[in-house]
């Protein structure tokens, strides 16, 4: 009563042409071996594309950066690299994305002392002809030295105020930087992010010599045309000494030292820089700026001729300050923007400001929000510009200006702003212009 079953297992994939096309064996040889023999540009286009697709993004960069300039590469490389990849913000470029990105991360995870500085410097010759800007919002110290090191130096010295100042200078950018041809645009923030419970005030610790070393690797940095260095304890010394170094530089157009710890010395150092270079941008927002500072920077706008958008929100310039202010914008026709939020300022501005609004046909926006200008200046902001015909953003939100001067100052504000879209319209610009 047993019985076999017999049974024909077969594979639907199998074929009797089982051995690939001598050209198919031959791209999987050079895929496979490409780190050691990457064969690239004498490839017909089909086979070169065939070769670019399949190359891991983890080949060494020793041998990619230079030799592969396929865009379809450097998106895989982006993307299986990191979550958000926007080109827009790097030209449009997937490999100008994946180089100063990489540098960049390199930057904030390096340890003075201790990351080996080759790591860096191997990097220029690769990555050089394509980083335009560098944004390092991180920097970090060296590693603490051993606490009874430290208190058996401190006591040869007779310092009682734990780590030295020479044990926590960052990373030194000179050679970078001036090593880079087309680097246009610099972001620096000395600190250290997501520090948690290891909070200690020496890993926000900006260094004299580490203003040094930036200061004179900027004034290197000839194509630098924006330069922010934020939130890294810049005082009134290292403002001073960073002024002197871009004084006269060929290429800046915009400086941003905001969220710092300028006082009127440093603002009065930035006042000669404003003509004394090609600013056109100048961003001192959240700083400690008081009349002094706004007085130099006023007899500045009186001569300048280039810059066209000065911040100064959050800062303590006054009256005294901002009436200086006020009386320069008479007379100068270039700037476009002003931000005086936040600046205890009250109606003695406001009545200058009235006249600014009458003769000045520059001004398309200006920010007094923030500020005790009072019912009286809000009257007087609204008669000097009942014939202002240039003014297109007027911000006056917790100014306590009344309610009723607000509403008509925005209307003329509105109006205003319609009628340059229309002429914009009518007479769109030029290609190229």
């Amino acid at each position: 009563g047993s019985y076999f079953r017999h049974r024909i297992i077969e594979d639907p994939e199998w074929s009797l042409i089982t051995v690939p096309h001598l050209t198919e064996l031959c791209l999987q040889h050079i895929v496979h071996n490409f780190e050691k023999n990457p064969i690239l540009d004498r490839l017909l286009p089909e086979h070169k594309r065939k070769v670019l697709d399949r190359l891991s993004t983890g080949l060494p960069l020793a041998v990619t950066a230079n030799l592969i300039s396929d865009e379809d590469y450097w998106k895989r490389c982006c993307t299986q690299r990191w979550q958000l990849c926007d080109i827009s913000n790097y030209g449009g470029s997937w490999k100008r994305m994946f180089f100063e990105r990489h540098l960049e991360n390199i930057l904030k995870c390096f340890i003075p002392n201790m990351t080996d500085p080759n790591q860096v410097l191997e990097l220029i010759p690769l990555c050089k002809e394509y980083v335009r800007k560098l944004k390092v919002d991180q920097f970090l110290p060296p590693v603490k030295v051993d606490q009874k090191e430290e208190r058996d130096d401190l006591s040869d010295t007779g310092s009682d105020f734990g780590l030295s100042e020479v044990s926590t200078h960052h990373y030194d950018l000179g050679v970078l930087i001036t090593a880079l041809p087309h680097l246009e645009e610099l972001h620096l923030t000395y600190g250290v992010k997501d520090c948690g419970m290891n909070f200690e005030w020496n890993l926000f610790n900006f260094t004299y010599q580490d203003c040094c070393n930036l200061a004179v690797a900027v004034k290197m940095c000839h194509n630098l045309k924006v330069f922010k260095l934020t939130r890294s304890n810049v005082d009134d010394a290292k403002t001073r000494l960073l002024v002197r170094n871009l004084l006269d530089h060929p290429c800046l157009v915009e400086l941003n030292l905001s969220h710092n710890l300028i006082r009127d010395k440093g603002t009065q150092a930035v006042g000669k820089l404003i003509n004394r270079s090609r600013l056109e941008i100048l961003d001192l927002y959240n700083n400690q700026i008081g009349h002094l500072g706004a007085q130099a920077l006023a007899q500045a706008l009186a001569e300048n001729s280039t810059l066209t958008s000065l911040n100064l929100r959050l800062n303590c310039v006054e009256d005294k300050g901002g009436k200086a202010i006020g009386r320069a914008l008479l007379t100068n026709n270039t700037l476009k923007s002003i931000h005086l939020g936040s600046n205890n300022l009250s109606e003695p501005t406001a009545t200058l400001f009235s006249q600014v609004l009458t003769q000045n046909t520059t001004l398309m926006s200006i920010n007094l929000s923030c500020n005790h200008l009072g019912p009286d200046g809000g009257k007087q902001l609204l008669d000097g510009l009942a014939a202002n015909k240039t003014l297109t953003d007027f911000d006056l939100r917790l100014a306590e200006v009344g309610k009723e001067s607000e509403y008509l100052i925005h209307q003329i504000v509105w109006a205003n702003r319609d009628a340059a879209r229309l002429r914009s319209l009518q007479h769109p610009p030029e290609e190229g212009g």
